[in-house]
């Protein structure tokens, strides 16, 4: 489950990633981005937000972009780091790229090897309880419930044409960071549908 405070971002998320995609080649020079779908993953020790976003340029490309929300600086992640953001509720929030944070590329193996799917997005409702919100896009690994997932020990991604491999100590990564970009070598994958979109696949593992 994952718990939304409402609150506001300054900058906002949008306002975040948009000068630091165009700095990404993968993004080519993205000058303006709309967001289209988002998912959400669970950070087991509860300490480190993990989301998604699905992102249309003004070419019609679909972007795939993990980020993680922290709440003091990862060590020796900077070149990983798109910049930081202050929430009403929790203070300042560290934002890196997914593919360069350990516990997001823990949980994405485990996701991915166990037929996981995206968290529930439970949202305070006002009045010290909770409501969950529809997804805006959906998640589905390819394993099986109960596979044995291998530890992951770091994060250290390179960017290819239109993808990223994140080397672990343990399970490769490969994303796809141009949505529909074919992804070769892998053998358990993540697959994301949005709206009325057909599901298309985005991330898996070569190990």
């Amino acid at each position: 489950m994952a718990h939304i405070h409402k609150a506001t971002l300054t900058p906002s998320k949008l306002e975040l990633l948009t000068p630091w995609l165009r700095s990404r080649a993968w993004a080519d020079g993205s000058g303006g981005v709309q967001t289209i779908g988002a998912y959400r993953f669970d950070d087991p020790q509860g300490e480190v937000g993990i989301e998604t976003f699905l992102l249309r340029t003004t070419t019609g490309a679909v972007l795939h972009v993990p980020a993680t929300y922290r709440s003091e600086p990862l060590r020796g992640a900077d070149e990983h780091l798109i910049g930081t953001t202050e929430h009403s509720a929790l203070g300042t929030r560290w934002v890196y790229d997914g593919c360069g944070d350990p516990v997001w590329a823990a949980v994405l193996t485990q996701v991915v090897l166990t037929g996981g799917t995206q968290a529930s997005e439970m949202v305070d409702d006002g009045n010290g309880g909770l409501i969950e919100r529809p997804p805006t896009a959906t998640v589905v690994g390819s394993g099986e419930a109960g596979a044995e997932v291998p530890p992951v020990a770091g994060a250290q991604p390179h960017d290819e044409a239109g993808y990223t491999v994140v080397t672990t100590g343990g399970p490769v990564l490969v994303v796809a960071r141009e949505v529909g970009r074919e992804l070769t070598g892998v053998t358990h994958t993540l697959t994301v549908r949005w709206a009325d979109a057909e599901p298309v696949i985005v991330a898996g593992i070569r190990q």
